[in-house]
């Protein structure tokens, strides 16, 4: 049986070659690999690897090798087809049928890759002629270097019906392959002659997963309608199934552990020209759940990025909602809320890169988001109010199919109604609570202040600049610096951020600094090592004593620690002034202030 180059690319996308092997082999990633035991012989040190971005796996011990396919049929003792069909069935695909008529079908696709690539390079050529100028003047306009416009392949669609016709018909292209390849339109009526689909337009091609160019967006100048314009769905290109940029995003959000998925053809070149090439967009449409998967081959928690504006929070919340049946244990969405009035291209011209890397670094989970449109401007203080918002939400959660993530969705809900309900609900009769938390016996006060917001800040980044110091402590670190939740949104982004780079394999300063550097926190990393107060501390630097570096360490988790304990007490205080039971309250709090100094006193 022959299947088509189109649809196996499409299988080894959707299923993955660390996930095949990782179901086998435990795997560890380290920077751009995994490795682990090789389970073609026995061994008792790892030597065998798998390389996503390659796709394949090697062996250095007894030297096996070969792609996601080659697996299958070694482990399983299966056929070529067979492990095709195997793989496909795991990825919900149908395998198609071989037949004379889709033989035919294959080798018209393939002859539309050179017929989309002539038009590409006729628009490239347009845009540098004196007729493409105001085109080229365009991306100049909006800060586009000539480095960029030739990486991206950019162009020009003269405002004619018939440049591009005339020009491929040079080339011996004939019409019906460019109505096939979705350049001309041929008028329904048939009395007309096909006519160029893109006029007046600067263009965008869109490429697949192996960098073949196989559509095109066009942008109109000045203000015609639609603004922007794509391709039509052909043999080569299913909008709901690419993202724009997704060939030059790949290897750069590997190597960062997350991608950045923008709205539009501009944001993403803008990201990519100020160095975060981790960016992608879907094309013209909400993100659909073939984008979602796809991106969910490259990272675990990808980063939508979205305008701030109205449209923006729109999208988001149907982004979310729509991602909520597909999400399983460790895949998820993050959502990066972008000031208002900012899209990701204004916000680099105006801020910087340190601008948009803390707004990534501060992205909200999945959960905040459909938090924020239930209740978002909705009292709480009435039971029917709460009724309605907590139905509303547990909705969502039993979209989710995974009965794991649907489980913790639900309990995150119904503590957020909790804590939201007690804040919004006012005081009754002469019942004033018992004394302040900080009068108790056995409850210290002065800790409160010794956790201050500044003195956890600094606690913060002292931690940062250890772990980044220190690589060769992340065996003795890791359990904190993975499981400790930063207040500061920036720097837990910073802190997430350092926890990929280490599990990664990084195992100096500077390799913790270049991988940090790719993944958009590069300028938030040297502000902290610059700091006055982290260069002065001499059992931060590197060559420091190491017992003296973990027992600081250890001091500023319980700093952290201290703070996370004051704002509990501080939180279940205004619990109790506002709870009508007073007997109620009072046991209520006793047992979680139990908690609260356990968890915070527990390193003391």
């Amino acid at each position: 049986m022959a299947f088509s180059p189109q649809f196996l690319d499409e299988l080894r996308a959707r299923v993955g070659l660390a996930d095949v092997v990782g179901r086998r082999v435990r795997l560890i990633k380290k920077g751009r690999e995994h490795s682990g035991l090789c389970p073609f012989h026995k061994e008792k040190s790892p030597s065998f690897t798998v390389n996503e971005d390659k796709g394949f796996y090697h062996c250095f011990g007894c030297g096996a090798h070969g792609s996601v396919f080659d697996f299958v049929m070694q482990t399983d003792g299966l056929s070529f087809p067979e492990a095709v069909e195997r793989l496909a069935a795991d990825a919900g695909m149908t395998v198609p049928a071989s037949s004379p008529e889709e033989a035919a079908q294959e080798k018209k696709r393939q002859s539309l890759y050179g017929v989309v690539e002539a038009a590409c390079l006729h628009f490239q050529r347009t845009l540098n002629m004196p007729e493409g100028r105001a085109g080229l003047e365009y991306l100049k306009g909006r800060g586009l270097s000539d480095a960029t416009i030739k990486a991206f392949r950019l162009g020009f669609a003269l405002d004619s019906k018939g440049a591009l016709k005339a020009a491929l018909t040079r080339e011996d292209i004939s019409e019906a392959e460019m109505i096939a390849a979705g350049l001309l339109i041929a008028p329904e009526d048939g009395d007309r002659a096909p006519y160029d689909r893109f006029r007046g337009r600067v263009m965008f091609p869109i490429a697949d997963r192996r960098g073949r160019v196989v559509a095109f967006g066009g942008r109109v100048m000045g203000d015609g309608e639609p603004k922007y314009l794509n391709s039509p769905e052909t043999p080569l290109f299913h909008k709901g199934h690419n993202l724009y940029a997704f060939d030059k995003a790949t290897p750069a959000a590997r190597k960062a552990g997350t991608v950045i998925v923008a709205e539009g053809y501009m944001d993403v070149i803008a990201l990519h020209q100020a160095g975060f090439e981790h960016a992608v967009a879907p094309l013209g449409t909400a993100l659909t759940e073939d984008q979602i998967r796809l991106l969910w081959k490259l990272v675990p928690e990808p980063v939508l990025c979205f305008d701030g504006d109205s449209a923006g929070a729109r999208a988001a919340n149907r982004a979310a909602e729509r991602a909520l049946p597909l999400l399983t244990a460790g895949k998820g969405l993050r959502f990066a809320i972008l000031p208002e009035g900012e899209d990701p291209d204004s916000l680099v011209k105006k801020g910087g890169i340190e601008a948009m890397a803390q707004t990534v670094g501060a992205a909200l989970p999945l959960s905040e988001i459909l938090w924020r449109a239930e209740t978002q401007g909705k009292s709480l203080k009435t039971p029917e109010q709460r009724a309605a918002v907590e139905t509303a939400l547990a909705q969502h959660a039993q979209r989710i199919q995974d009965s794991t993530v649907r489980g913790h969705f639900l309990r995150d809900f119904k503590d957020r109604m909790w804590k939201a309900s007690r804040a919004d609900r006012p005081t009754r009769g002469n019942f004033r609570g018992p004394a302040p938390l900080s009068t108790v016996p056995g409850v210290d006060g002065a800790s409160a202040s010794t956790a201050s917001a500044d003195g956890g800040r600094q606690a913060e980044r002292t931690l940062i600049a250890i772990a980044a110091r220190h690589p060769d402590l992340f065996h003795a670190l890791e359990d904190d610096l993975g499981t400790t939740h930063f207040a500061d949104e920036a720097l837990d982004g910073l802190r997430q951020a350092l926890v990929t780079a280490l599990a990664g394999g990084a195992e100096d300063g500077d390799a913790v600094t270049a991988e940090i550097e790719r993944a958009g926190f590069g300028p938030a990393l040297a502000a902290i090592l610059n700091h006055a107060l982290i260069r002065s501390h001499r059992l931060i630097q590197p060559g420091a004593d190491p017992d003296g570096v973990l027992t600081t360490w250890r001091e500023n988790m319980r700093l952290l620690k201290a703070r996370a304990g004051a704002e509990e007490r501080r939180r279940l205080s205004a619990d109790l002034a506002g709870n009508p039971n007073p007997e109620e309250a009072w046991a209520l709090s006793r047992a979680r202030l139990a908690a609260a100094l356990e968890e915070a006193d527990g390193d003391a």
